[in-house]
């Protein structure tokens, strides 16, 4: 295939296939300027109340525009940025108790203004957060564009149709994976490796719910690998390091491996 066939075929998959995509940089731009409008201190000098709502205005006027390049209509556009606006003062307080948690149980935490400012598992979760509202708005596309900056950002890779109940801890991060019909309860703690997923099946099996249920004050460590969408790992429990689950675990379980030290023979040195 010539050079100038091929880049017109480019030009024609381009035009037709990403009609509904939003700008990737226009995105990313919105969560972080989200962000920090919300919870980063304000730079040189305080904000007043006037100067917070006209952000708050140009940042309803962002996402509108980005909704409308998903659903293609400008009223429809409106009314899901500023649906989402109005749902905004209860994800903010979802979110300080999200800080106030890992505040809470990592001893490492000074104070959760630092976790706000300094933790790559805030972020990642109230960039979750932000996206699950779009999500449960059926706006497509878009919410996944924040989840995955996040997942660049962060190394926490969490689907933005998953649903998460508050006072979420997420301890260091780096490869947590939480799958798109994962449930989890309030009060549940995470560390880093985690694998919150599904079993592996074809795309005409996968509907319905595909991954675990996690009920609430459940802590999950390091490396451990929950799977499956009939697999609830009950009430109370925790679930050790590098463990591979998929049946159900009772409320109020410790499920770890078993471990020894057996010491070596000298013909075995």
């Amino acid at each position: 295939m010539s050079q100038k066939k091929f880049i017109a075929q480019l030009a024609e998959r381009k035009n037709k296939t990403f009609l509904a995509i939003p700008d990737k940089e226009l995105a990313t731009l919105f969560v972080d300027d989200l962000f920090s409008l919300l919870f980063l201190p304000a730079s040189l000098r305080q904000q007043n109340q006037y100067e917070l709502e006209k952000a708050f205005e140009s940042l309803k006027s962002h996402l509108s525009t980005l909704v409308y390049e998903v659903v293609k209509d400008g009223k429809a556009a409106q009314t899901a940025s500023d649906d989402f606006f109005a749902a905004l003062p209860g994800l903010y307080n979802i979110l300080q108790k999200d800080a106030q948690s890992i505040f809470r149980y990592d001893p490492a935490a000074q104070s959760p203004e630092e976790v706000i400012v300094a933790y790559p598992g805030f972020y990642a979760i109230a960039i979750y957060r932000f996206a699950n509202q779009l999500w449960k708005q059926h706006i497509k596309t878009l919410p996944r564009l924040f989840t995955e900056y996040a997942h660049s950002k962060t190394g926490i890779d969490i689907h933005p149709g998953a649903t998460i109940g508050e006072s979420f801890f997420i301890d260091h991060g780096t490869g947590i994976v939480i799958g798109e019909t994962t449930v989890i309860g309030k009060n549940v703690k995470v560390y880093q490796g985690v694998t919150i997923g599904a079993l592996s099946m074809s795309r005409e099996k996968a509907t319905g719910k595909r991954h675990p249920t996690i009920e609430d004050n459940v802590i999950i460590y390091s490396g451990a690998t929950i799977l499956g969408g009939e697999t609830v790992i009950g009430k109370n429990s925790v679930i050790g390091g590098n463990m591979w689950l998929t049946k159900s675990v009772p409320r109020n379980t410790i499920a770890e491996h078993q471990s020894g030290i057996t010491q070596a023979t000298k013909t075995e040195l």
